[in-house]
């Protein structure tokens, strides 16, 4: 039987488990994957993954009736061995119920309902910590994603020519970024500007179009309008992708898209900023109030927002010329 990886933690954390993936294929074979219903699409394609059990732990199978169901068809599969990359009591009970012989996860407080459990690295990027699984060392697989030709085909249809990609959501509230309009208005004498997102951002989209109509300049408000696959297929295609630190962020890494991410209450050293090198990272460095939480509140705790509202449109268009990608359109 192959490995069971079960990862159901945020998106952005789905997508920077890929090089664990890759690695524990390269050692059992493709692997199957426990995760969410929104992630289970982007994994579907992945060349490491034979089979995605989705796991909808905020619906249907909420609570530990759902656990006690997916457990019991775990264990019809006769899996020899599962990965916990991610430190919940859910993922440690799934795998203990489903009488999993073998179980690895990192040193935590579920720890002891492993059978092995390593220390996660303490610093590094995300996806290089969660190789230490596999016993990999960092950058030894990267963040990958495979959407098909019919994704790349959607993505096409909906804007053509060369284009900057703009991310403007995140579920966090503190982290987005207030200046895409003004950005895309910017932008839009240069270059076609598309906004990508969720139906969630689909204002925030509305609002980058209308900044750039007066000029008569092109803008598309993609959000909502695509899969999550042929979102990552259009990110992909974009010369640049311009995000605040959310998944759209890890979506263009796994995509080889150049990026310009936007850091406001979290920073880089917590592991999940851009990865590439030439990819830039941009925030207001002499806040004493930054970092404010690990994942961004859902307002500032301060009130004044300075982390974001001091980063300047000026200083994001610089980083992008920097870049050199407005030169590489054609």
């Amino acid at each position: 039987m192959p490995a069971l990886v079960i990862q159901t933690a945020f998106l952005g954390d789905v997508v920077l488990t890929t090089p664990l993936l890759s690695a524990l294929a390269a050692k059992h074979g493709p692997v199957d994957v426990v995760t969410t219903p929104i992630a289970g699409p982007l994994l579907e394609t992945h060349p490491a993954v034979r089979t995605v059990i989705p796991y909808d732990k905020g619906g249907r199978d909420r609570g530990w009736a759902g656990v006690r169901s997916l457990a019991r068809r775990l264990k019809a599969e006769r899996y020899a061995c599962a990965y916990l990359p991610h430190r919940s009591l859910r993922t440690a009970a799934l795998a203990l119920l489903a009488r999993i012989p073998s179980r690895i996860g990192f040193s935590g407080g579920w720890s002891f309902l492993y059978t092995e459990a390593c220390p996660k690295p303490s610093v590094g990027h995300e996806s290089d910590r969660l190789l230490a699984l596999a016993n990999e060392a960092p950058g030894a697989y990267p963040p990958h994603l495979r959407p098909t030709a019919a994704d790349e085909q959607a993505a096409a249809a909906l804007v053509t020519g060369a284009y900057v990609a703009l991310a403007p959501g995140s579920i966090w509230g503190s982290k987005r970024w207030p200046y895409y309009p003004a950005l895309a208005a910017s932008l839009a004498e240069r270059v076609t500007v598309v906004a990508v997102g969720g139906t969630d951002d689909v204002e925030l989209g509305d609002q980058i179009v209308a900044a750039v109509r007066p000029s008569g300049r092109r803008a598309v408000n993609a959000c909502g309008k695509l899969t999550l696959r042929q979102s990552a297929a259009l990110i992909g295609q974009a010369i640049v992708l311009v995000t605040n630190d959310s998944a759209p962020l890890h979506l263009a890494t796994a995509m080889g898209t150049p990026i310009v991410a936007l850091f406001g209450p979290t920073v880089t050293e917590f592991g999940f900023g851009p990865l590439r090198a030439g990819d830039v990272a941009l925030g207001v460095d002499p806040l004493q109030c930054r970092p404010c939480s690990s994942h961004g509140p859902p307002q500032c705790p301060l009130g004044h927002h300075r982390c974001l509202r001091e980063l300047t449109v000026a200083a994001v268009i610089a980083a992008i010329e920097e870049l050199g990608a407005l030169r590489r359109r054609s």
